[in-house]
């Protein structure tokens, strides 16, 4: 499989659709530091040369799109759970990143003894819950704060999965130097700050509610697990992560409900907006999991409900997404009345390790 980064539609379909989706993913996390998910990748990508299990001929003939869908990573979530659950211990070796052996001859022997395990994997997106993220949320509303918007912020969020980014008024922020939060919060962020600090602003966090057709109960174990399968083994700070997130849902559930994103944000804008607050329409690495015609929803109903935005009564979007082609991800945010072309405010590493502003 090459190694170079190849861009493509995210709605391509089809047989090299699936190899580029798969040399894709290699490339990203091999930007992002990632280089034992990258082996992953790439050993589950030689399968797809002579398909010899169920596994490896439903990656290969692949119905959806493979990029948008994710497919290298709900298949390497499944080896992960596999090792997390000491069910593989022949994966060991690549999991250490040891030199000197064969990748590929040992996943494919984990995928002919574990299909069973593994197929479920297939059957959804994976849920990529991390709280580093959500320094570029606290920092998108310290510049909305500077814009002029009311600094009290009514939040709801798509696509939440676990509903770790709804616990974001109990953690605590140092962006460049400005302090945000609770100290010490449930757990402290001090991301690799990259230009200029944010605007300094003292916020309110007013309200936090959150969907995902199919969410995850954190106090569950079987459930966290699934969660941790997905985080990328190389990255030991996410997991310290999850288990203080863990911690902080056991004393207080997030606000959480089952719900399409389309159907969530027009049954919220419709309720009754207090003055003196901003709204916030806020989400992180989803909307390519959002089907097009949701989409189309979503943006119908914020710009529908941006129109009737007053000063006292603001709407705003942010956006953290995944841009493939740069290997980063880029925080976009729109606001009504008076931003609603959009603005590009910062470039952030996938888990938030580092920020790059730019607003």
């Amino acid at each position: 499989m090459s190694e170079r980064y190849e861009f493509i539609d995210m709605g391509a379909t089809g047989a090299d659709a699936v190899r580029t989706a798969f040399a894709n993913q290699v490339a990203y996390c091999r930007s992002s530091e990632a280089p034992v998910t990258a082996r992953i990748v790439a050993a589950l990508a030689t399968l797809l040369d002579a398909p010899a299990t169920g596994f490896a001929r439903r990656m290969a003939e692949w119905q959806g799109a493979p990029l948008a869908d994710a497919l290298p990573l709900r298949a390497a979530g499944g080896l992960h759970a596999l090792h997390l659950a000491g069910a593989a211990p022949e994966l060991a070796p690549i999991y250490a990143d040891a030199e000197d052996i064969n990748d590929a001859a040992i996943v494919a022997g984990v995928v002919v003894r574990h299909e069973a395990l593994l197929l479920p994997w297939l059957d959804g997106p994976p849920q990529t819950n991390e709280a580093g993220r959500s320094s570029n949320f606290i920092a998108a509303m310290l510049w909305l704060a500077d814009q002029g918007l009311p600094p009290r912020f009514d939040c709801i969020e798509i696509g939440s999965s676990a509903g770790i980014n709804l616990m974001i008024d109990r953690y605590h922020y140092d962006l460049g130097g400005v302090q945000v939060g609770p100290e010490p919060g449930a757990i402290a962020f001090t991301p690799d700050w990259r230009g200029v600090h944010p605007p300094q602003h003292g916020i309110e966090i007013a309200g936090l509610k959150g969907c995902d057709v199919a969410p995850v109960d954190l106090t569950d174990p079987a459930q966290a697990l699934r969660l941790k399968a997905y985080i990328w083994p190389e990255h030991h700070i996410r997991f310290a992560r999850m288990e203080a997130a863990i911690a902080t849902a056991r004393e207080k559930k997030p606000n959480l409900v089952r719900a399409t994103a389309a159907d969530f944000v027009e049954a919220e804008l419709k309720k009754p907006q207090a003055a003196g607050t901003t709204r916030v329409l806020m989400h992180s690495i989803v909307w390519q999991y959002v089907p097009e015609d949701q989409q189309m929803r979503v943006t119908t109903a914020m710009e529908e409900a941006g129109a009737e935005a007053t000063p006292d009564r603001p709407l705003a979007w942010i956006a953290l997404e995944a841009n493939r082609a740069a290997h980063h991800h880029e925080l976009v945010v729109r606001h009504w009345p008076g931003g609603e072309a959009g603005r590009t405010l910062a470039r952030s590493h996938p888990h938030g390790a580092w920020v790059e502003w730019m607003g």
